[in-house]
């Protein structure tokens, strides 16, 4: 892999891991409304779950999971569903830590699933390896290039959110606990997911 591809490969991965999407969104929410310790575990599922989406691509499953429409919108409608889930769950939590049935709780496994419903995640797995893997010299050593690259902006990028998320914590309480700013907020991600569900379906 020559530097000219190697920097598209950088900046790619830039705009697509940054940008506003269902796993920063979540990675935010729950170290906003739970810690920074408590998103963690997401935050780690992330990377680790694209990883082995990237990997089925790189098989060509990927392409399959696109090319026949009923497994594409299968994915689509199961990947809508849980994040309008999520949603609603996340709007109406406006006490930190709620532990109540409305909290907002993903976890490592649900982390690493949600990227199998993403359409985004597949559509990225998809562009890296028409670009930058399938049918090129020596596809091995490309794959053992791109993965670790994608994981570090993954984690990166989440890392970043969720330290975000966890520094309006404080604020989000508000005066006396009210819970009136997080109950805000929430509603804020929660239309975020919404926009980002939306999205998913016409891509």
């Amino acid at each position: 892999m020559n530097w000219q591809e190697f920097t598209a490969l950088l900046i790619l991965a830039t705009a697509m891991s940054f940008t506003p999407g269902p796993n920063t969104t979540l990675s935010t929410a729950l170290a906003a409304n739970h810690g920074f310790r408590r998103a963690l575990p997401f935050v780690c599922a992330v990377p680790v779950g694209w990883g082995v989406l990237l990997g089925v691509c790189s098989l060509g499953l990927g392409a399959l999971v696109l090319a026949v429409p009923l497994l594409s919108w299968a994915v689509k409608i199961v990947g809508v569903s849980y994040l309008l889930w999520l949603a609603a769950k996340m709007a109406r939590s406006r006490q930190l830590g709620q532990a109540d049935a409305s909290r907002l709780n993903v976890g490592f496994w649900q982390g690493a699933a949600l990227q199998f419903v993403n359409i985004k995640a597949w559509m990225l797995a998809l562009a890296i390896v028409s670009g930058w893997i399938a049918g090129r010299d020596n596809p091995g050593l490309r794959f053992a290039v791109v993965l670790p690259v994608m994981l570090a902006y993954a984690l990166a990028s989440n890392l970043t959110y969720a330290l975000v998320g966890s520094l309006l914590r404080d604020w989000l309480a508000g005066p006396e606990g009210s819970g009136r700013r997080l109950l805000g907020f929430n509603r804020v991600m929660a239309g975020v997911l919404v926009v980002t569900a939306i999205w998913m379906l016409f891509i």
